[in-house]
Order: structure tokens, then sequence, then C-alpha cells
């Protein structure tokens, strides 16, 4: 039985829209997996559910629905509303620019700044991609970022790391799905553990939520696995080993470029030697920096 009120009186698509949006904002969900706000969620919902094209809404907003296509968007609203499930878990679908990528309850939602860098293929600080050889994305999770480098840098061979065989799991399909398994391999590594070998760049979205947060996330936060969020009382558990260890693992010429969420005042003061160079993404300088063997060396 649902635990909406009556919703007989809802026959096309914008009146479904019309009531998802206010049932969101009665129930104060919290946006942050790919959506903004209620109307986008909501949109995103009903196009998805309805097989519809996620680009075209207004063609299609007085389209009167079957009984199924009712039941299938009420049963969603309900997964969304009240289990607080987030968008990505419900559709099974996570989007980094114009990149699509299987999700599920066993990796986090991407939504690393780090993609947009390698849309552009990390440009001014890759002069020549062609020159790429060897790439490790770290905490690969659901391995987006793995895939993304592999497209960035297609003569490159790409490794992907993570401490979760389920993320690996994960990860293998969206591999197979964008049929890079000649070119990216995966590796179950505790961090650098297992890693052996040298790279031109390592990126790597490691988690970095600190005790205090986590114990206050949102309920959607909730349902992704805590060891891809968790790292330590302060946060910095995670990149302070991948710090003191990047060096032995980079070519001479090699790069770090890792995201640390909001943790930017808290690491520079407990690395003040290291001069990081912060690099804007999604309108912020907060949240990615990028370091050099040189400077990983002297750590």
């Amino acid at each position: 039985m649902s635990a909406f009120p009556d919703t007989n009186s809802l026959i096309t698509v914008r009146d479904w829209i019309r009531f998802g949006v206010s049932q969101m904002n009665q129930a104060q969900l919290f946006f942050g997996h790919g959506s903004q706000n209620a109307w986008d969620e909501t949109v995103y919902l009903v196009l998805h559910t309805l097989h519809l094209p996620l680009d075209k809404l207004d063609p299609f907003m007085d389209a009167c629905l079957t009984d199924p296509e009712r039941d299938a968007i009420q049963k969603v609203f309900d997964q969304r509303i009240h289990r607080r499930i987030p968008a990505a878990y419900i559709t099974h679908e996570a989007w980094l620019g114009e990149f699509s990528f299987y999700v599920d309850e066993r990796v986090i939602i991407p939504r690393s700044f780090i993609a947009e860098l390698l849309q552009q293929e990390l440009s001014p600080w890759v002069a020549i991609p062609e020159n790429i050889t060897a790439c490790l994305d770290l905490c690969t999770g659901s391995g987006c970022l793995a895939i993304l480098l592999a497209l960035a840098f297609p003569t490159a061979d790409i490794e992907a790391a993570d401490i979760s065989t389920d993320a690996l799991a994960v990860a293998q399909r969206n591999i197979t799905d964008y049929n890079m398994e000649a070119q990216v391999e995966l590796i179950e590594s505790d961090l650098f553990g297992n890693i052996s070998r040298q790279y031109d760049i390592i990126v790597t979205n490691p988690p970095y939520v600190d005790a205090e947060t986590m114990a206050t996330l949102p309920s959607e936060y909730r349902t992704e696995p805590e060891l891809a969020l968790a790292s330590g009382e302060d946060g910095l558990q995670h990149i302070r080993t991948i710090l003191q260890q990047a060096a032995d693992h980079l070519y001479p010429d090699g790069i770090l470029i890792a995201e640390i969420g909001h943790n930017r005042a808290e690491l520079e003061a407990s690395f003040p030697h290291l001069e990081f160079e912060w690099v804007e993404t999604g309108g912020s300088d907060e949240y990615v920096f990028i370091l050099t063997h040189q400077q990983l060396t002297n750590i």
C-alpha cells in the first residue's frame, strides 16, 4: 500500500512532475548525488522511468500515462522520498559530464571534480597526451576516473586500484561496458599496498570525511559504503599515506592529482612545507590539488 496520498487524479507527465517536486520539497530531501534540486531530480526520475530522452521534456509534458507507468513512477518516488535512496542507486546510472556509469550500493556515487580535468586531457599539466604511458586511479570505486583516463590517454596503460572487492566488481562492469578490458587493469589494493610500479600520472579521490561529519551525514549519504567515505578523525588519514608514498610510484616527471573535499585548510596545516597547486574546478579552487614527483620527494 502506497505511503502517498491518493494519486488517482495524476494523469499526465506534468501532473506527476508537479507531484514529485511537491513531495520532495515537503520531505526536505538532500540533493548532492547529481541533481541539486527537487525539480531536476523529479524530471530525471520520471523521464528515466518512462524510458524517454533525458534532454526532451516539453513534447511529453501533457502525455497521459498508462496504469503500469503510473505504478512505476510511484514506486520510484517511494524509493527516493520515503526510503531516501539516491536517484543514482534507483536508476543504476551516474553521470560525469557526458559519460554515464553503472552504479549500485557497492560503490560511492561518482561526483569527482577530477573528471573535468581529464576531459581536458589534463592540459596544461600534460603537454603531449601521446607521451603518457602509464596511469593509476587509486581508490577507483566504480572505475569512472580510470575509464576517463583511458579515454584521455588512449596509448597509456591504466591501472585502477581499490581495497573493496565489491567496488572492483562494479568497476569491471563499467570497464566492460566501455570496451576497455585491454587498456584498464584492476588491482585489489589498500592504497599503494599491492602497487609495484611507477606512473606518469596518479589520480585519486580517496575517502576524506572526518569523524564529526560522518556522524551527521544526511540519510542519502548513509546509503553509500562507509569504507568509501570515512577517513579517520580529521578526514586526512588516507591522503596522508598517499602523500607519503606517492613519490615511490611516480616517474621523475610524474604528477599526483588528488581530491580532498573541504579539507584544504587542514591539509595545508598538516604539510606546511608543501606548495600545493590548487586547481579551479566546478567554480572553486578548494577541492583538487596537483603535486609533482619532485615536490613529493621532499615530504
